[in-house]
């Protein structure tokens, strides 16, 4: 496929439209990637899509849009006691129940921006006074990189607080709810580049759902989605891979080991979810002395008994579920924009509502009454 040839998308365009107009129904389709979505907003492909009875909504893939109140504060208690965090940017400003790591920051705490789960180990073999907390936020696609790290011998004064999580699950858990019927899922490509096609393969053999790992060019997006719609048309419910340039069907076999060798499942919560079983990325015994959660156990232990809830009026869950869009949330542009987010979702790159701002769609939705 040439991804700079016009008429390539001009044909994918027109046999989606006809597509449609044979099935007839209204399509409700949904992606789990923040990339997926920035593609499908900045190129305006969710408008055409829209205008023909096809609505795409973004799922739980953004990792810091996911990742719960509590362990925000957690990041944010070790941080006060002391220790020095080291953390992805989009991270930084993510809210907490008082604040966010920045605020902490600006009280004076030790938080700093790192590029990758190297850099964190860089900083703490060239400061061995620090005791340094990586904040391992991410799914499969930055958790090998996390694994590699602890697997490379780190120095005593590193540890990481591991909020990495599995992706598949969480697809399972939104199926399982059943509060959006969906006739399609949109797999992501980045995470199917690690994984491959197994872990997915639950969609369509025990949900009856038609599945494609698509890319993120706006010609992936497209051809990802005309594939949904073959199945559909067709009556067949199967994962396949639209993304073959880079996704081969086992995935990254060194990646997957490493991960096997350092984390093992565990059962946690999900922002807008339950605790969702065998969802979180545990680090395994042997590896416990640079697990953060058992470093600092006591430091940890004053957290237990609080709540932390949601900011109020939030509606962060709902979008992550993909039971409504960003600008359908009564505080979306009004009370909670980029400059004050209310919740996750307006912070990160990859979630919903900073896309939907950034790209001014729900502007134009307001002007038309959608």
């Amino acid at each position: 496929m040439d991804y700079r040839d016009p008429r390539v998308a001009r044909k994918i365009r027109d046999e989606i439209r006809s597509l449609k107009g044979k099935i007839g129904e209204n399509l409700i389709f949904m992606h789990v990637c923040g990339t997926h979505q920035d593609t499908l907003v900045r190129f305006g492909l969710d408008d055409m899509l829209m205008g023909i009875g096809i609505d795409v909504r973004e799922g739980p893939g953004c990792p810091v849009c996911v990742t719960t109140t509590r362990e925000i504060e957690m990041a944010k208690h070790l941080a006060r006691k002391g220790a020095t965090i080291a953390l992805y940017g989009d991270m930084l400003r993510a809210p907490g129940v008082d604040g966010s790591l920045q605020d902490v920051r600006a009280e004076g705490g030790d938080v700093r921006v790192v590029y990758s789960a190297d850099d964190a180990l860089r900083m703490a073999r060239e400061n061995p006074e620090k005791d340094v907390v990586f904040f391992g936020v991410g799914f499969e696609t930055t958790a090998p990189a996390t694994a590699a790290v602890l697997l490379s011998d780190p120095p005593d004064n590193f540890s990481v607080l591991c909020i990495h999580r599995y992706t598949p699950p969480a697809v399972r858990g939104v199926a399982e709810l059943g509060k959006v019927m969906l006739s399609g899922m949109v797999l992501p490509g980045h995470v199917s580049t690690i994984t491959g096609i197994g872990p997915w393969l639950f969609v369509a053999e025990e949900f009856h759902m038609p599945a494609v790992i698509a890319g993120f060019e706006p010609l992936d997006l497209l051809m990802g989605i005309l594939m949904l719609m073959r199945q559909v048309r067709e009556g067949r419910a199967e994962v396949e891979i639209e993304y073959s340039r880079v996704v081969r069907p086992e995935g990254n076999i060194k990646a997957q080991e490493a991960m096997r060798e350092v984390f093992e499942p565990r059962d946690v919560e999900w922002r807008g979810f339950p605790v969702i079983p065998g969802s979180g990325m545990g680090i395994r015994r042997a590896f416990e002395d640079h697990d953060a959660e058992k470093r600092y156990e006591d430091w940890l232990a004053e957290l237990e008994g609080r709540e932390f809830p949601d900011p109020p009026g939030c509606r962060c869950g709902e979008v992550i579920r993909g039971e409504m869009h960003s600008w359908e949330c009564p505080l979306f542009g009004k009370v909670c924009t980029p400059e004050k987010p209310v919740g996750p979702c307006m912070v990160s790159v990859e979630g919903a509502c900073a896309i939907e701002y950034k790209y001014g769609r729900w502007k134009r939705r307001a002007a038309r009454g959608d």
